[in-house]
Protein backbone atom coordinates (compact mmCIF):
# COMPACT_ATOMS: atom_id res chain seq x y z
CA UNK A 1 0.00 0.00 0.00
CA UNK A 2 0.82 3.47 -0.32
CA UNK A 3 -0.05 6.71 0.37
CA UNK A 4 -1.29 9.65 -1.51
CA UNK A 5 -2.98 12.82 -2.37
CA UNK A 6 -7.06 12.66 -3.17
CA UNK A 7 -7.29 11.39 -6.50
CA UNK A 8 -10.38 10.87 -8.44
CA UNK A 9 -11.47 6.78 -8.76
CA UNK A 10 -10.81 7.46 -12.69
CA UNK A 11 -6.96 7.60 -12.04
CA UNK A 12 -5.06 4.55 -12.80
CA UNK A 13 -2.32 2.84 -10.21
CA UNK A 14 0.64 1.17 -12.41
CA UNK A 15 1.09 -0.64 -9.16
CA UNK A 16 -0.17 -3.65 -8.19
CA UNK A 17 -1.09 -2.58 -4.55
CA UNK A 18 -4.18 -0.43 -3.59
CA UNK A 19 -3.79 2.95 -3.59
CA UNK A 20 -4.86 4.68 -0.48
CA UNK A 21 -5.98 8.48 0.69
CA UNK A 22 -6.75 10.34 3.47
CA UNK A 23 -6.92 14.25 4.22
CA UNK A 24 -4.74 16.95 4.25
CA UNK A 25 -5.28 17.41 7.92
CA UNK A 26 -5.30 14.66 10.65
CA UNK A 27 -7.08 15.11 14.03
CA UNK A 28 -4.62 15.78 17.12
CA UNK A 29 -7.03 13.05 18.61
CA UNK A 30 -5.90 9.35 18.53
CA UNK A 31 -8.52 6.83 17.61
CA UNK A 32 -8.81 3.70 19.47
CA UNK A 33 -10.51 1.97 16.81
CA UNK A 34 -10.14 1.58 12.95
CA UNK A 35 -13.97 0.46 11.68
CA UNK A 36 -12.84 -1.10 8.48
CA UNK A 37 -15.95 -0.70 5.76
CA UNK A 38 -15.31 -2.65 2.83
CA UNK A 39 -17.21 -1.08 -0.21
CA UNK A 40 -18.38 -2.53 -3.96
CA UNK A 41 -20.43 -0.58 -5.95
CA UNK A 42 -22.37 1.16 -2.72
CA UNK A 43 -22.44 4.94 -4.23
CA UNK A 44 -25.77 6.26 -2.41
CA UNK A 45 -25.39 3.91 0.30
CA UNK A 46 -21.27 4.50 1.88
CA UNK A 47 -22.72 8.01 2.43
CA UNK A 48 -25.81 7.05 4.73
CA UNK A 49 -23.08 4.40 6.57
CA UNK A 50 -20.48 6.88 6.72
CA UNK A 51 -23.03 9.67 8.03
CA UNK A 52 -24.39 7.37 10.89
CA UNK A 53 -20.83 6.87 11.96
CA UNK A 54 -20.83 7.89 16.13
CA UNK A 55 -19.83 11.28 16.77
CA UNK A 56 -16.87 10.09 18.90
CA UNK A 57 -13.11 10.34 18.65
CA UNK A 58 -12.64 6.80 19.34
CA UNK A 59 -13.75 5.53 16.08
CA UNK A 60 -11.85 6.46 12.44
CA UNK A 61 -13.54 4.90 9.39
CA UNK A 62 -11.50 3.02 6.95
CA UNK A 63 -13.65 2.73 3.62
CA UNK A 64 -12.19 0.20 0.97
CA UNK A 65 -13.55 0.61 -2.22
CA UNK A 66 -12.95 -2.57 -4.50
CA UNK A 67 -13.30 -1.63 -7.72
CA UNK A 68 -16.62 0.10 -7.78
CA UNK A 69 -17.17 1.70 -10.59
CA UNK A 70 -19.39 3.85 -9.82
CA UNK A 71 -18.18 6.62 -7.74
CA UNK A 72 -17.75 4.73 -4.15
CA UNK A 73 -14.85 5.98 -3.33
CA UNK A 74 -15.75 9.54 -3.89
CA UNK A 75 -19.02 9.38 -1.92
CA UNK A 76 -17.13 8.04 1.04
CA UNK A 77 -14.32 10.67 0.75
CA UNK A 78 -17.20 13.52 0.60
CA UNK A 79 -18.70 11.70 3.42
CA UNK A 80 -15.71 12.29 6.20
CA UNK A 81 -13.74 8.65 5.52
CA UNK A 82 -10.78 9.17 7.21
CA UNK A 83 -9.07 6.79 4.86
CA UNK A 84 -10.12 5.50 1.63
CA UNK A 85 -8.45 2.61 -0.09
CA UNK A 86 -9.03 2.16 -3.72
CA UNK A 87 -8.51 -1.40 -5.74
CA UNK A 88 -8.55 -0.62 -8.91
CA UNK A 89 -9.95 -3.71 -9.90
CA UNK A 90 -12.35 -6.39 -7.69
CA UNK A 91 -10.08 -8.64 -5.35
CA UNK A 92 -12.80 -9.99 -3.38
CA UNK A 93 -14.30 -8.96 0.22
CA UNK A 94 -12.13 -11.38 1.81
CA UNK A 95 -9.26 -9.23 0.44
CA UNK A 96 -10.88 -5.91 0.93
CA UNK A 97 -10.90 -6.37 3.92
CA UNK A 98 -7.43 -7.92 4.75
CA UNK A 99 -6.34 -3.91 3.23
CA UNK A 100 -8.54 -2.71 5.67
CA UNK A 101 -7.38 -4.15 8.68
CA UNK A 102 -3.76 -3.90 7.47
CA UNK A 103 -4.43 -0.07 7.25
CA UNK A 104 -5.56 0.22 10.36
CA UNK A 105 -2.71 -1.61 11.79
CA UNK A 106 -0.57 0.97 10.23
CA UNK A 107 -1.99 3.50 11.86
CA UNK A 108 -1.72 2.03 15.22
CA UNK A 109 -4.73 1.74 15.94
CA UNK A 110 -5.11 -1.18 19.06
CA UNK A 111 -8.97 -2.00 18.05
CA UNK A 112 -10.13 -2.91 14.91
CA UNK A 113 -13.75 -3.66 13.61
CA UNK A 114 -15.93 -4.30 10.61
CA UNK A 115 -19.74 -3.27 9.56
CA UNK A 116 -20.84 -3.48 5.85
CA UNK A 117 -20.92 -0.42 3.42
CA UNK A 118 -24.54 -1.37 2.65
CA UNK A 119 -26.24 0.36 5.14
CA UNK A 120 -27.00 -3.22 6.62
CA UNK A 121 -25.87 -2.04 10.57
CA UNK A 122 -26.11 0.83 12.69
CA UNK A 123 -22.81 2.34 13.28
CA UNK A 124 -23.67 3.67 16.09
CA UNK A 125 -23.82 0.53 17.93
CA UNK A 126 -20.02 0.31 17.64
CA UNK A 127 -20.14 2.86 20.56
CA UNK A 128 -21.68 -0.01 22.82
CA UNK A 129 -19.98 -2.94 21.54
CA UNK A 130 -16.67 -1.31 22.69
CA UNK A 131 -17.65 -0.52 25.96
CA UNK A 132 -18.98 -4.19 26.25
CA UNK A 133 -15.27 -5.46 25.17
CA UNK A 134 -13.43 -2.96 27.81
CA UNK A 135 -16.06 -3.69 30.42
CA UNK A 136 -15.84 -7.53 29.88
CA UNK A 137 -12.38 -7.36 29.01
CA UNK A 138 -12.99 -9.22 26.03
CA UNK A 139 -11.01 -10.13 23.20
CA UNK A 140 -13.56 -10.14 20.32
CA UNK A 141 -17.11 -8.89 19.79
CA UNK A 142 -19.36 -10.50 17.81
CA UNK A 143 -22.46 -9.23 17.02
CA UNK A 144 -25.87 -11.03 16.56
CA UNK A 145 -29.35 -9.89 16.09
CA UNK A 146 -30.57 -13.26 17.40
CA UNK A 147 -29.76 -12.26 21.31
CA UNK A 148 -32.06 -9.99 23.38
CA UNK A 149 -31.82 -6.69 22.20
CA UNK A 150 -31.04 -7.47 18.68
CA UNK A 151 -33.34 -6.50 15.86
CA UNK A 152 -34.17 -7.13 12.16
CA UNK A 153 -35.77 -4.39 10.06
CA UNK A 154 -37.07 -4.95 6.87
CA UNK A 155 -38.29 -7.91 5.07
CA UNK A 156 -35.39 -10.49 5.53
CA UNK A 157 -36.84 -12.92 3.62
CA UNK A 158 -35.64 -16.79 3.03
CA UNK A 159 -32.13 -16.16 4.38
CA UNK A 160 -33.57 -16.61 8.23
CA UNK A 161 -33.52 -20.01 8.34
CA UNK A 162 -30.42 -20.35 6.30
CA UNK A 163 -28.42 -18.23 8.62
CA UNK A 164 -29.62 -20.06 11.63
CA UNK A 165 -28.51 -23.59 10.30
CA UNK A 166 -24.98 -22.08 9.46
CA UNK A 167 -24.43 -20.99 13.11
CA UNK A 168 -25.77 -24.07 14.49
CA UNK A 169 -23.66 -25.96 12.08
CA UNK A 170 -20.55 -23.23 12.72
CA UNK A 171 -21.35 -23.70 16.32
CA UNK A 172 -20.50 -27.56 16.71
CA UNK A 173 -17.03 -27.38 14.61
CA UNK A 174 -16.01 -24.73 16.63
CA UNK A 175 -17.25 -26.32 19.72
CA UNK A 176 -18.49 -22.58 21.12
CA UNK A 177 -22.02 -21.22 20.74
CA UNK A 178 -22.35 -18.32 18.57
CA UNK A 179 -26.16 -17.61 17.82
CA UNK A 180 -25.12 -15.27 14.52
CA UNK A 181 -22.19 -16.62 13.10
CA UNK A 182 -22.99 -15.10 9.54
CA UNK A 183 -23.07 -11.38 10.94
CA UNK A 184 -20.47 -8.86 9.48
CA UNK A 185 -20.38 -6.71 12.67
CA UNK A 186 -17.57 -7.30 14.71
CA UNK A 187 -14.83 -5.20 17.03
CA UNK A 188 -11.92 -6.77 18.09
CA UNK A 189 -8.36 -6.50 19.56
CA UNK A 190 -5.97 -5.72 16.59
CA UNK A 191 -2.83 -7.66 18.43
CA UNK A 192 -5.38 -10.86 17.38
CA UNK A 193 -3.97 -10.33 13.79
CA UNK A 194 -0.16 -10.74 15.35
CA UNK A 195 -1.01 -14.62 16.51
CA UNK A 196 1.01 -16.30 13.85
CA UNK A 197 -1.36 -19.60 13.87
CA UNK A 198 -4.18 -16.70 12.24
CA UNK A 199 -2.58 -16.59 8.49
CA UNK A 200 -5.36 -13.80 6.68
CA UNK A 201 -3.29 -13.58 3.29
CA UNK A 202 -3.68 -16.91 2.30
CA UNK A 203 -5.32 -16.58 -0.84
CA UNK A 204 -8.20 -18.68 -0.63
CA UNK A 205 -9.38 -16.14 1.94
CA UNK A 206 -9.90 -13.42 -0.95
CA UNK A 207 -13.95 -14.16 -0.65
CA UNK A 208 -16.52 -14.82 1.63
CA UNK A 209 -14.21 -17.27 3.66
CA UNK A 210 -12.15 -14.77 5.70
CA UNK A 211 -14.90 -13.51 8.16
CA UNK A 212 -15.46 -17.24 9.41
CA UNK A 213 -11.68 -17.63 9.28
CA UNK A 214 -11.12 -15.21 12.15
CA UNK A 215 -13.64 -16.06 14.14
CA UNK A 216 -13.36 -19.88 14.18
CA UNK A 217 -9.23 -18.92 14.76
CA UNK A 218 -10.49 -16.59 17.46
CA UNK A 219 -12.47 -19.22 19.09
CA UNK A 220 -10.47 -21.94 19.02
CA UNK A 221 -6.89 -20.09 20.13
CA UNK A 222 -8.80 -19.32 22.99
CA UNK A 223 -9.66 -15.26 22.86
CA UNK A 224 -12.29 -14.01 24.80
CA UNK A 225 -15.35 -13.70 22.58
CA UNK A 226 -18.63 -12.11 23.25
CA UNK A 227 -21.46 -11.21 21.74
CA UNK A 228 -23.31 -8.05 21.73
CA UNK A 229 -27.15 -7.31 20.15
CA UNK A 230 -27.20 -5.35 16.92
CA UNK A 231 -29.25 -4.40 14.67
CA UNK A 232 -29.44 -6.07 10.89
CA UNK A 233 -31.60 -3.50 8.34
CA UNK A 234 -32.59 -4.92 5.06
CA UNK A 235 -33.89 -2.49 2.25
CA UNK A 236 -36.56 -4.09 -0.03
CA UNK A 237 -35.96 -1.89 -3.33
CA UNK A 238 -31.99 -1.37 -2.86
CA UNK A 239 -30.51 -5.20 -2.67
CA UNK A 240 -29.31 -6.75 0.28
CA UNK A 241 -26.67 -9.02 -0.43
CA UNK A 242 -23.99 -9.36 -3.32
CA UNK A 243 -23.64 -13.46 -2.19
CA UNK A 244 -24.91 -15.31 -5.28
CA UNK A 245 -25.78 -18.83 -5.07
CA UNK A 246 -24.86 -22.07 -3.28
CA UNK A 247 -20.74 -20.82 -3.94
CA UNK A 248 -20.63 -17.59 -1.90
CA UNK A 249 -22.67 -20.13 0.78
CA UNK A 250 -19.97 -22.78 0.19
CA UNK A 251 -17.38 -19.80 0.72
CA UNK A 252 -18.70 -19.10 4.36
CA UNK A 253 -19.23 -22.62 5.54
CA UNK A 254 -15.84 -24.27 4.41
CA UNK A 255 -13.54 -22.33 6.90
CA UNK A 256 -15.07 -23.90 10.21
CA UNK A 257 -14.93 -27.39 8.11
CA UNK A 258 -11.61 -27.25 6.55
CA UNK A 259 -10.28 -25.88 9.94
CA UNK A 260 -11.77 -28.65 12.16
CA UNK A 261 -10.41 -31.30 9.55
CA UNK A 262 -6.79 -29.98 9.42
CA UNK A 263 -7.08 -29.58 5.46
CA UNK A 264 -6.04 -25.77 5.89
CA UNK A 265 -4.41 -23.67 8.11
Amino acid sequence: MRVTPPRSDSDTDNGTTPVITAPAVVSASTPLVAVIIPALNEAGKIGRVLDKMPRDGRFEAIVVDDGSSDGTGEEARAHGAAVVIRHDHRSGVGAAIRSGFECGIGRGRPWLALISGDDQHEPEELVSALELALAANADYVQGSRWVPGGHVIGPIGGRGPGQHIYSIVFSLLAFRRVSDATNGFRVFRASILSDPSIKLRQEWLDSYDLEPYLLFKTIRRGYRVVEHPVTVRYHAHEGSTKMRGLRDWWRLFRPALLLRLRIQS
